[in-house]
């Protein structure tokens, strides 16, 4: 396989796998039984939440979410009668899903490109890059545990209302156990429904992992498929050549979502449109590395559904949020002004549906696991607020009905006064808030707090970036 950003190879071999996690890494979890299951500190009594609620339909502008058992017990107009009910006044709706990343690489402060680049390739092969993210990459992985930039990764969305990620690489944070933010291309509600590549098969190389992930796809056992694909500008060669051997190597289906796809021209995406592909988008790290990003509006003319991604961290946005002003900017820039309902879906109920996981997430509805995020209100169209909201604004997040990040006094009374040692105290953006990193199979024994994983990283690279900045 290739090695997630660069390229670079991996040796991949024949023998039977000596682990779960090098199973993994090969992709042949199927030929394994699930991992054990994530073990969450419910609320020790059910809870209702207030608030305008943005549903599956529309957005009231005062709801009431009920949660029991870590599922959304009820949704209604009507204050419930018999538990107790928190009343936030800020606007409610599913946990963000932020379907492209890479968050090991998270832990690192944004990277300034001194140029602009033709292609991926082309900034992958740069010395500045190799210099201010590569080599620091390297180093963090020979001096700290491999699950420990993705706990950093994963707090650092959390608090920006990410409930569910795609991209992390450490194995060993959702393999043996589900993490503490969704792991989304990985093992989810007990199956390994989803796959991802950096990059096409070169020759031979990685021909055998790409051939099995089509052949899952055929057999209806992989229903979403991640790709970077044609990330360059438009016009480049490499890109264009990607293109036609992606098409070439039917790697066009129903389940793949294009990642990138910049150099992408009007005809093309219409062709994958006829395919029934998808697109996440992630125009931040597209202007800031080619100068240019995906015909995100001609794609969503041709009917292409389309989610949102940060990135990464080095070239990307800072939060989901951030990176949803951009898309809104760069739609109306391009002559397609979205709604706010529009926006808002492309993180939450058309992400679910991209990551094949929409029987569970991306919405608030009965029956769902409670995966809910509650922002402050400032705007009276409880749409238009998530659309304004930056990770300050981020009152309350729920996974599973866990109190994961909430304002300290939302944690102690919805937990019931809860204590340990992954459960700390901080100041998020002048805000006293509450984080509990403690959410992980009873196997892997005590998490570790934020402060341990911040000891470990800046201990091993002292120019970590920060989480709240």
């Amino acid at each position: 396989m290739a090695d997630p950003v660069t390229g670079s190879a991996r040796s991949e071999t024949p023998k039977a796998a000596a682990s779960f996690e090098e199973a993994y890494q090969r992709g042949i979890t199927d030929e394994l039984p699930p991992p054990p299951r994530r073990q969450r500190a419910l609320p020790p009594a059910p809870f209702a939440l207030r608030g305008a609620v943005i549903t599956p339909e529309s957005a009231w502008s005062t709801g009431y979410v009920t949660v029991a058992d870590g599922m959304i017990d009820r949704v209604s107009r009507r204050r419930p009668t018999s538990v107790p009910v928190l009343d936030t006044d800020g606007v409610i709706l599913p946990g963000l899903l932020d379907l492209h990343g890479h968050p090991e690489f998270n832990v690192f402060a944004a990277w300034e490109p001194p140029k602009l680049y033709a292609n991926r390739y082309a900034w992958r092969r740069s010395t500045a890059y190799k210099q201010l993210v590569r080599d620091p990459q390297n180093a963090l992985r020979d001096a700290v545990p491999p699950q420990t930039q993705t706990r950093y990764a994963e707090v650092r969305a959390l608090v920006g209302g990410v409930t569910g990620i795609q991209g992390a690489a450490s194995a060993s944070s959702s393999a043996a156990a589900e993490p503490l933010v969704r792991n989304i291309d990985r093992w989810a509600f007990g199956a390994h429904r989803a796959r991802s590549l950096i990059d096409l098969p070169s020759g031979s190389f990685g021909k055998e992992s790409f051939d099995r992930i089509i052949a899952h796809i055929a057999a209806g056992t992989v229903n979403a498929f991640y790709l970077h694909l044609s990330e360059g500008r438009r016009g480049d060669d490499v890109s264009t050549d990607e293109f036609r051997r992606f098409l070439d190597l039917g790697a066009a289906t129903p389940a793949t979502n294009i990642i990138h796809g910049t150099a992408l021209t009007t005809a093309d995406l219409h062709e994958v449109a006829d395919a029934g592909c998808r697109l996440v988008w992630s125009p931040q790290s597209n202007l800031r590395l080619y100068g240019e990003t995906t015909l995100a509006g001609e794609a969503l003319r041709a009917g292409i559904p389309m989610a949102l991604g940060a990135d990464w961290l080095p070239s990307g946005s800072t939060s989901l949020l951030g990176e949803m002003k951009v898309a809104r900017r760069e739609l109306a820039r391009q002559g397609h002004p979205i709604p706010a309902a529009d926006l808002v879906a492309m993180v939450t109920s058309v992400a679910a549906r991209l990551a094949g996981l929409d029987e569970h997430l991306g919405s608030v509805a009965v029956g769902r696991p409670a995966d809910l995020l509650v922002l402050e209100r400032h705007h009276k169209d409880p749409y238009e607020n998530v659309c304004l909201a930056d990770p300050s604004w981020v009152q309350l997040v729920c996974i599973g009905g866990d109190v994961t990040y909430a304002r300290a006094d939302w944690f102690d009374t919805l937990s019931g006064g809860a204590t340990g040692s992954t459960i700390e105290d901080l100041v998020a953006w002048g805000k006293p808030m509450r984080l509990d990193t403690g959410f992980q199979s009873p196997a892997d024994g005590p998490a570790p707090s934020l402060t341990e994983i911040r000891a470990l990283l800046t201990s091993a690279y002292p120019p970590v970036g920060p989480i709240f900045a």
